[in-house]
């Protein structure tokens, strides 16, 4: 027990008394319910910690030797999840990796890369059993396509290594259902909207009918939709001479 540390850390407001034993990137996190607190989980932290691991215990915000809230009757759960993510950032512990993150994590960037743009320049979904991974989807010995060189994919690569996947992830994807606030969502400024007929998206269930029968303008009244015959997900790069065409003369059109 005398190993375990204590000290106080800010966040939002309050002073959280945190319990900390151990070291290393590999952080477990222990929270209690009522009646306890930190303590609760000292045989625990002293075990993690002997296996190689960073306990951390906290006593939630109004329990034991944390500050209360400054209107104690006003306090939720969501201050209880809100201070958590507060102290962890504070602390300058990330998240444990993802699904994708894990998939990702077994290869080198540019392998990534690579098998992002072989997968996604295909006209079918990619969607991976459960006993597989979608990286796991691709042949080694397929080639990139024609219109990506090695040279192409070296800059992606290198780009990568040094932004990692994390909020690449996460924004747009894990992000996507969060409401905004927005009730009525409605860009009413000239747009252009260029797809591939090939484009795997367009397989999403609802995607293509979204888009082709005009319900997309209901968002983007001037919206225009221009679809390249043998365009895929990647098309400003797969045919740029055609996409440069089509952004040109919109852009000529509405006088920008």
């Amino acid at each position: 027990m005398e190993d375990i540390q204590h000290s106080h850390v800010q966040v939002r407001g309050v002073k959280l008394h945190v319990a900390e034993i151990g070291t290393g990137p590999k952080v477990v996190v222990f929270l209690h319910g009522f009646p306890e607190i930190w303590y609760s989980w000292r045989h625990q932290m002293i075990a993690v910690a002997k296996a190689g691991y960073r306990a951390i215990a906290i006593d939630f915000r109004g329990y034991g030797l944390s500050d209360h809230s400054p209107e104690p009757e006003k306090t939720t759960f969501n201050d209880f999840a809100d201070d958590v993510v507060a102290l962890l950032d504070s602390l300058s512990i990330s998240k444990e990796p993802g699904r994708a993150e894990a998939d990702f994590g077994r290869f080198d960037v540019k392998t990534v890369i690579r098998n992002i743009y072989i997968l996604f320049s295909g006209s079918e979904l990619q969607i991976a059993a459960d006993d597989k991974e979608i990286m796991d989807l691709v042949d080694p010995s397929t080639p990139l396509p024609p219109w990506f060189s090695e040279e192409d994919l070296s800059v992606y690569a290198g780009l990568y290594e040094n932004s990692g996947f994390r909020t690449a992830l996460r924004v747009p994807y894990r992000s996507m259902e969060i409401d905004c606030g927005i009730t009525d969502p409605k860009i009413t400024a000239p747009a252009l909207l260029i797809m591939g007929e090939k484009d795997y998206v367009l397989k999403f269930p609802g995607m293509e009918d979204f888009v082709r029968s005009g319900q997309v303008k209901h968002f983007m009244p001037n919206l225009e939709i221009e679809f390249m015959a043998e365009g895929n997900h990647f098309v400003q790069e797969q045919l740029p001479e055609q996409v440069n065409h089509l952004i040109i003369s919109f852009l000529n059109k509405i006088n920008i």
